[in-house]
């Protein structure tokens, strides 16, 4: 009698367990019907970008310096998603990959996009041997790719357009654009001014964002006149740690962003940064 006891009351919590699961997904997916979330997490200096299309699909676009990023996609993702679809690797420098080792041990990721160029840091070699390990689907970054999300809505890489092997990492960054209806977010990586001048030539404006997350982290080695021009963001996006060793944002870029009137948010001051989009306008989560 105990152990028929004990057996019903396992069977009445896994069913408490099923229902309280299904009513959060209810939740979740009834938060993001027709919208588009993009939150810039908060995990200090580097680069961590969360994207969920009103379908369900889901894209991370580096993942910071450390497992914080973990913590900060617990904030963001339903308690009970496991998996990510498609995870974004811009460069192989450790601020932008070194969470990404955790989120490939802890999450089932679909697709592992990266730029060609290698790093013999410990962390790259660590996110390499760990992408192995769970025989992740591996792509290279080529400009003219298209990551189809949902209806209308898609992420374009923009850069590469070439080989990068062997090149400095940060000139080697995968800039994207991602689209839904009349809104658009352009990411950077710590792509240099450089690429950012060549890309305004070559595609000029069409580079047009409604969000631009500045290159380097508010560096002075990025955000050039030309490119801030092409762009024309409604907000431009800082991914930076407070009070950094490195001075990120620099003051040229600070007062660039004055001069062409590009209103500014920062992760080390707003922390992890919440835009949603309907397809034909954005909106800041307060």
């Amino acid at each position: 009698m105990h152990n028929i006891k004990k057996h019903l009351e396992w069977y009445i919590l896994g069913i408490l367990f099923i229902a309280v699961s299904f009513i959060w997904y209810a939740v979740f997916s009834e938060g993001r019907d027709g919208v588009l979330t993009v939150a810039f997490l908060d995990i200090g200096q580097g680069d961590a970008i969360f994207i969920e299309a009103p379908n369900g699909n889901q894209v991370l676009v580096d993942g910071g310096p450390n497992k914080s990023v973990l913590r900060e996609l617990g904030e963001v993702m339903p308690f009970y998603d496991r998996s990510i679809d498609v995870v974004i690797a811009s460069h192989p420098d450790k601020d932008h990959i070194s969470g990404l080792i955790s989120v490939l041990n802890k999450f089932k990721v679909g697709v592992f996009m990266e730029s060609e160029v290698k790093s013999k840091s410990s962390a790259y070699l660590a996110l390499e041997d760990v992408s192995k390990k769970e025989e992740i689907k591996k792509i290279i970054a080529r400009r003219g790719e298209r990551i189809i999300l949902d209806k209308n809505i898609y992420i374009d890489i923009l850069f590469p357009d070439r080989s990068t092997y062997k090149w400095d990492t940060n000139t080697a960054s995968i800039v994207a654009r991602l689209v839904y209806g009349k809104t658009s977010f352009l990411l950077t990586g710590d792509s240099p001014q450089k690429i950012e001048k060549y890309l305004a030539w070559l595609d000029g404006g069409s580079l047009s964002s409604s969000v631009l997350k500045l290159g380097h982290h508010g560096s002075r080695t990025s955000s050039s006149a030309v490119f801030l021009s092409a762009v024309n963001p409604d907000y431009s996006i800082i991914s930076a740690g407070l009070n950094n060793r490195y001075g990120h944002p620099h003051k040229e870029v600070v007062d660039m962003l004055k001069k062409f009137e590009i209103p500014s948010l920062a992760t080390y001051e707003d922390g992890t940064i919440i835009i949603q989009s309907d397809g034909e306008n954005i909106k800041v989560q307060p």
